[in-house]
C-alpha cells in the first residue's frame, strides 16, 4: 500500500510538472525542444495518411453496404468477433420473387417465361455483387482497418511518450537554467561581513547546496535526454514505416480495382446474354463501327484486305465471349479461342485488327483477353 502510495504521489508530481511546462510553452515563458523538419515531415505524412485512409474506408463501406443500419450491424459483429450472418442481396432477392410470380402467373405464358428469365438473370447479378463485395471487404477494406486499428495505435502511443518525454526533457532544461541562476547570484552576492562570520558560513552553505542542486538537475537533463532520443529513435522509425504502409496499400487498392472490373464485366455479360434471351437489340457498343481517321476525310471505313500487320506490336488475345460480325470489316470471334491482335493509328481505342489464319478484320476489345 505505502509502494502505491508513493508512485501515485510521484505520478501525480511528474504530471504537474509536464503540464506546468506545457502551460509555460504556450505562453512563451518556456522554451521548447524543436524536432529536426524530417522527423516533422514524417509526423505530417503520418498524420495524412491516417486521415485519408480513415475517409476512404469509410466511402468504401458506403460504397459496398448502402445501409446505414447493416453497416451497424456487421460493426457490431466484427467488434463481438462474431461472424456475420450472410445476407441474401437485393439482385437475389428480386430474382426470387419474379420466379414466385411467374409460377403464380404461369410459367408457361409469355409474361412468365420472360420473368423467369430476368428473375435468373438478377439471380447472377446478386450473386456476382455478393461475391464482389467480400473480394473487396477482404482485399481492400480489412488492410485499411488493420493499418488503422493496429500499425497507427502503435504510433499514436509512441508519439504521446515522446511528446511526454520531450515534456519532462524541457523541465530538467529548466530546472538546470534556474539552478545556475541561482548558484551564480549565491556566489555574486555572499551576505556575510568580515565583523561577522555567521553570514559567511550561512552564504558559503547556501552556495554549496546551490551547486549540489546544479549537479542534480544536470544528471536529471542527462538522463531525460537519453530516454528523449532512445524514444525518438523508435519513433521515428515507426514513421518511416508509413512507406511500407503505401506499398501494401497500393497493391490492395490494384486488388480492388480488378475485384471491380471482374464485377462490372460479369453484369455486363449477364446483361447481354439475357437481351440476347430475349431477342433484343445487343447494346449500342457491340454496333459501333470502326472508322480509321485519316487526313483525308473521303477515305471510308476500314478495309480489311488492305491492312498490313505492323513489324512489331502484335499480341496473342484470347477470345471471352463469342461476337458475330456486324459487316465485312468485322471478324467473328468464338469463345476460348486464340488470334493475333494489333492496333492501328488512328483507330478507337475500343477496336483492334484481329487476324486468324487467312482472315481478318476488326474485333472489340472487350471481348478479349489480351495475352503477354
Amino acid at each position: 500500500m505505502d509502494f502505491n502510495v508513493k508512485k501515485l504521489a510521484s505520478d501525480a508530481g511528474v504530471f504537474f510538472t509536464r503540464a506546468v511546462q506545457f502551460t509555460e510553452e504556450k505562453l512563451g515563458q518556456a522554451e521548447k525542444t524543436e524536432l529536426d523538419a524530417h522527423f516533422e515531415n514524417l509526423m505530417s505524412r503520418a498524420d495524412i495518411t491516417k486521415n485519408w485512409t480513415e475517409k476512404i474506408q469509410r466511402q468504401t463501406e458506403v460504397l459496398l453496404q448502402p445501409n446505414p443500419s447493416a453497416r451497424v450491424e456487421e460493426f457490431l459483429y466484427e467488434k463481438l468477433d462474431r461472424k456475420v450472418p450472410c445476407r441474401v442481396s437485393n439482385g437475389e432477392l428480386l430474382g426470387q420473387h419474379m420466379n414466385d410470380a411467374a409460377n403464380d402467373f404461369g410459367p408457361s405464358s409469355p409474361y412468365g417465361q420472360t420473368l423467369i428469365k430476368v428473375g435468373e438473370t438478377q439471380k447472377k447479378l446478386g450473386t456476382a455483387e455478393r461475391d464482389f463485395i467480400h473480394s473487396s471487404t477482404v482485399n481492400f477494406l480489412t488492410p485499411l482497418r488493420n493499418f488503422l486499428e493496429g500499425d497507427w495505435r502503435t504510433i499514436s502511443k509512441e508519439r504521446r511518450i515522446l511528446q511526454n518525454l520531450r515534456l519532462d526533457l524541457d523541465a530538467c532544461k529548466t530546472r538546470v537554467k534556474k539552478a545556475k541562476t541561482a548558484e551564480a547570484k549565491a556566489a555574486a552576492l555572499p551576505d556575510f561581513q568580515e565583523t561577522r562570520p555567521r553570514n559567511y558560513v550561512l552564504s558559503a552553505s547556501a552556495s554549496a547546496l546551490w551547486s549540489d542542486e546544479v549537479d542534480k538537475a544536470e544528471h536529471e537533463l542527462r538522463v531525460a535526454q537519453t530516454e528523449f532520443d532512445r524514444q525518438a529513435e523508435v519513433t521515428r522509425l515507426l514513421l518511416e514505416g508509413i512507406s511500407s504502409t503505401h506499398v501494401n496499400h497500393l497493391r490492395c487498392l490494384h486488388e480492388f480495382v480488378e475485384a471491380q472490373a471482374t464485377y462490372f464485366a460479369q453484369c455486363y455479360q449477364y446483361m447481354v446474354d439475357l437481351q440476347n434471351q430475349l431477342g433484343s437489340a445487343p447494346p449500342p457498343a457491340t454496333l459501333s463501327v470502326l472508322q480509321v481517321v485519316s487526313p483525308n476525310p473521303t477515305e471510308g471505313a476500314l478495309n480489311p484486305d488492305e491492312v498490313m500487320p505492323p513489324s512489331s506490336g502484335t499480341r496473342k488475345a484470347r477470345v471471352l465471349y463469342d461476337y458475330e460480325a456486324a459487316d465485312s470489316s468485322e471478324l467473328a470471334l468464338a469463345a476460348d479461342e486464340f488470334i493475333t491482335v494489333y492496333s492501328l493509328p488512328g483507330m478507337d481505342p475500343d477496336w483492334l485488327v484481329g487476324e486468324r489464319g487467312n482472315k481478318k478484320g476488326k474485333v472489340p476489345v472487350t471481348y478479349l483477353e489480351l495475352l503477354s
